[in-house]
């Protein structure tokens, strides 16, 4: 497994500039080709009265766009490919993957409330919900220490074969970066509490939850012990994106790899909409791995 072609979105914010910095880090580990994007928002000039009102607005903004660019370029020492596009952001970095082959996105999601996450962090999370390579988003935050040293890796698991799909990823990185990787297996309360509305077997009943995540981790050092990679393993019960968010804080964990369903319906109701909450709250880099359905 290997990234070697890394997208590195950016519209200028220092939140997209400190990922390209993460970015850097795993362009410069696999030897990538790097690739640096940015889009003129199209819909930011609709309405706008008068022809040469609206082209003078593009213009201004296509060279604020070519500052973030050369930026970002500026941070790597080799040839770095380059582009400023006007279109619905979202869209046209979905399409530049596809056009380009890449096989990484690393960019950033503003961890703020109100009209400005609203517009930057759904960006973030449409390429995420859509998109069929891994993902990495990084949220501004005083608490995530800046790579490098990557020194531990968070894998959340819900026991499905799904949500393995990111430990591929993860031990390819703790190998990199010479890297702890922690399984996190989450028994969901509000399963264990609907649990005990039943008035039969509840004890057999939530010793099975349990015993699932007990499994699941399991797997997860089996798997380990086959890719030589160290690994520890946590089992804890709570509410599955709240549990992620606070435990790899609380850990220390330098990057978060979650397995999320590319696809809709309910397997992406369940796993995708887990992931896109950690996106979205994750004061810790995520890498969200699109898992294929059909592998489940």
């Amino acid at each position: 497994m290997t990234y070697d072609e890394v997208l590195i979105p950016t519209d200028g914010s220092e939140s997209a500039e400190r990922a390209a910095r993460y970015g850097q880090v795993l362009a410069e580990a696999y030897g990538a080709s790097v690739y640096v994007l940015s889009v003129v928002d199209e819909r930011d000039f609709d309405g706008v009265v008068g022809g040469d009102e609206a082209d003078a607005g593009k213009t201004a903004a296509e060279r604020t766009a070519q500052d973030a660019v050369e930026r970002v370029a500026a941070l790597f020492e080799g040839n770095v490919t380059t582009r400023v596009t006007v279109g619905i952001p979202s869209e046209e970095i979905l399409a530049y993957v596809s056009e380009a082959a890449i096989d990484l996105v690393a960019m950033g999601t503003h961890g703020r409330t109100g009209v400005e996450r609203f517009l930057i962090g759904s960006v973030a999370e449409r390429v995420v919900r859509h998109a069929e390579i891994p993902v990495l988003t990084v949220r501004l935050s005083d608490t995530a220490s800046p790579w490098p040293p990557l020194e531990r890796i968070l894998v959340p698991t819900d026991g499905s074969d799904a949500s393995f799909q990111a430990l591929p990823h993860a031990f390819d990185l703790a190998d990199r970066f010479d890297a702890l990787v922690e399984g996190l297996s989450i028994v969901d309360e509000r399963t264990k509490a609907s649990v005990y509305t039943v008035e039969t077997a509840l004890e057999e009943m939530v010793g099975g939850l349990e015993a699932m995540a007990e499994t699941a981790t399991e797997r997860i050092e089996a798997r380990a012990k086959a890719a030589d990679a160290e690994v520890t393993t946590t089992v804890v019960d709570g509410i599955p994106s709240r549990t992620i968010c606070a435990h790899a804080e609380e850990s220390g964990a330098d990057l978060v790899v979650i397995a999320s369903h590319g696809r809709t319906g309910l397997s992406h109701y369940l796993l995708g909409s887990v992931a896109e909450r950690v996106v979205r709250n994750s004061t810790v880099p995520v890498l969200t791995v699109p898992a294929d359905v059909d592998g489940e």
